[in-house]
């Protein structure tokens, strides 16, 4: 019997039926050679129960003699232990892959409970990063390492991308640090959906370090920012540089503190001046799904004049309407997803904040929590700020109070501080210099407005 060699494949010439070159190690390793020409390894051996079966391990073009050898050594190995290649090889062409996994959990009850801007994130994060990566491998066979290797290459931007997919429209996926955190939770909770229905063993993403979002502490710092966010937004707005409505969405989301998505999706329908509340329904709020219960939402006077003033609409129609037409005339469409589009403030924000000088960084959420801030400076406790906010947990209104509780000390620190330059030097141990300015300066305030906004920080 002939030892396969490379040199022997070469050799070997077509005839008019196919035949078979065995090798004797391993036993049951040979080469099919067809009429046509074309070469494949392949593999003969005997079940456990007599019968004579045949495999084949892969075309001489697909991969080297020495794979095939090794191959049909695993192979051999398996019958071996009374095993049976070819039914192990039809259990695994039939065994869920990670995109599979995805589609069955999109289809899912746990998905469609969430709410719909988190399925639209959460969808995604898999169709743009984790499915490319990961969605051809085996569920059950996946690892922890190919799961790290998964989130360095979210990390590095492997995923993303910038093309072009219609008439002002693009398709836009970035990746990067969060993106990849992002990614690794809905992974590690689609795994965890899967276990509990007995589709996989264990989850490959649990023990993965996610990592912290971090805190979100940027907020206005005082009335001196509210005071230049106001002003920037009267100038923009005289000058046509921002959309009257554009603006007074900033404006009803640093009086109010309510979330942007409640305030660009706004509909007529679920405001009620008379009593100065914005009402949501526990369908059209961010943790409705989780409480049953509408989000209320209190308008101070500012506020309700803001709504007042906008064009009326039919109750279901959206109070901040995206604008429809460009300057050529051309009717944007009202969604690419076939429904009611919301108003886009993304870039008009970059630009407020940019020209107001306020903190770097802070987003329009920082206004949300710029409100919660300074409630609890002034002494709100935290059941009071849930309410005002809508958080569904407590705890996450009880940082507020911790940070104001800093806060106060700090305000201590330095109130005292004119006290100890006061005294004697033997008897100091230690001294603050104070350069700021006191907050009993008098303020001078161009409108109600300012003055109505600085006394609610204070």
């Amino acid at each position: 019997m002939p030892r396969i060699t490379k040199s022997l494949i070469a050799s070997s010439q077509t005839k008019a039926e196919r035949y078979y070159v065995w090798d004797e190690k391993p036993w049951g390793f040979g080469l099919s050679v067809f009429p046509s020409g074309r070469k494949s390894f392949v593999f003969q051996y005997r079940t456990a129960e007599g019968r004579s079966r045949r495999a084949t391990i892969g075309k001489v073009e697909s991969l080297t003699l020495d794979q095939a050898r090794q191959r049909a050594q695993e192979m051999s190995e398996c019958v071996r232990k009374g095993g049976d290649p070819l039914e192990e090889k039809k259990v695994a062409q039939a065994e869920m892959s990670v995109g599979e996994l995805f589609d069955a959990y999109l289809a899912s009850e746990t998905f469609k409970e969430k709410a719909k801007s988190t399925r639209e994130t959460d969808k995604g994060r898999i169709e743009n990063h984790l499915r490319p990566l990961l969605g051809k491998k085996f569920a059950r066979k996946l690892t922890t390492e190919q799961v790290k290797k998964a989130r360095r290459e979210i990390t590095t931007g492997k995923t993303a991308r910038n093309v072009k997919i219609g008439w002002r429209a693009r398709s836009i996926v970035r990746g990067g640090e969060g993106t990849a955190r992002q990614s690794m939770r809905i992974l590690a909770a689609i795994y965890s959906w899967a276990g509990k229905e007995g589709l996989v063993e264990r989850n490959p993403a649990r023990d993965i370090d996610k990592g912290g979002d971090g805190e979100r502490d940027i907020v206005m710092r005082n009335a001196e920012d509210y005071r230049r966010l106001f002003e920037t937004l009267d100038v923009m707005e005289r000058e046509s540089r921002i959309r009257p409505a554009v603006a007074d969405i900033f404006r009803l989301i640093a009086l109010t503190g309510a979330r942007r998505s409640e305030i660009t999706g706004l509909l007529w329908s679920e405001i009620d001046l008379p009593r100065g509340v914005i009402i949501k329904s526990s369908k059209r709020h961010k943790t409705g799904k989780k409480t049953a219960k509408s989000r209320i939402i209190g308008l101070p006077e500012l506020a309700r004049a803001i709504l007042s003033r906008q064009q009326s609409g039919p109750p279901d129609g959206p109070v901040f309407p995206p604008m429809r037409k460009d300057a050529a005339g051309r009717v944007y469409p009202v969604s690419r997803k076939g429904e009611p589009g919301c108003i886009n403030v993304t870039k008009d924000w970059r630009a407020v904040r940019t020209e107001a000088k306020l903190p770097e960084g802070i987003g329009l959420h920082g206004l949300r929590h710029s409100l919660a801030t300074h409630m609890a400076m002034q002494g709100a406790q935290a059941a009071e700020i849930m309410a005002a906010l809508g958080h569904r947990k407590l705890s996450t209104s009880q940082r507020y109070i911790h940070y104001a509780e800093d806060a106060r000390a700090a305000l201590a620190e330095r109130a005292v501080a004119f006290i100890r330059d006061a005294m004697p030097t033997e008897g100091r141990q230690h001294k603050t210099e104070v350069k700021e300015k006191p907050d009993d300066e008098p303020v001078e305030y161009e409108d109600e407005r300012h003055a109505v906004l600085h006394f609610a920080v204070r």
